[in-house]
């Protein structure tokens, strides 16, 4: 991701921030059309979910031109999320979701330059999010394995 394109991503948000609510909302209805079989991930409520995920997408957003700084933090988002049973097909799932609904929410400043952009962007926080996931989900096997040759 070079720096036009994080700007991009950052201006973009700015313009999507005073409609966090709604657009959280167009985010899960739509990733729930895509793929109903997400549903049963999603407990408790949605609102609160909403918020969550655009208080990530802000940090995220952010920290766009500091790795150290979010690098960590969608590592640990990885693995959690690997414990909660997502899956490495449904990041690709959640990327349509979420470039859905920045064109709805942007409109005509949906520009093919901000489209790409985000592309980029949410393609180094899915590849971080997974290589985390699969760690973790390597190293609970590995320590289920010797433990089980203890008994």
């Amino acid at each position: 991701m070079n720096p036009l394109q994080a700007q991009l991503v950052q201006t973009s948000f700015a313009k999507v921030q005073p409609i966090a609510g709604v657009a959280a909302e167009l985010f899960y209805a739509r990733l729930f059309e895509l793929d109903p079989n997400l549903k049963p991930l999603f407990r408790g409520d949605m609102t609160e979910q909403g918020h969550k995920l655009m208080t990530m997408l802000g940090v995220a957003v952010a920290n766009l031109t500091k790795p150290e700084v979010v690098m960590p933090a969608l590592a640990k988002l990885g693995q959690s999320h690997a414990g909660y049973g997502v899956t490495e097909a449904h990041y690709e799932t959640v990327g349509s979701a979420l470039l859905w609904t920045l064109e709805k929410g942007l409109g005509e400043d949906f520009t093919s330059e901000v489209k790409q952009a985000w592309v980029a962007a949410y393609t180094v926080v899915a590849d971080t999010m997974k290589a985390a996931a699969r760690e973790h989900v390597a190293r609970d096997s590995s320590l289920s394995v010797s433990h089980s040759g203890l008994k």
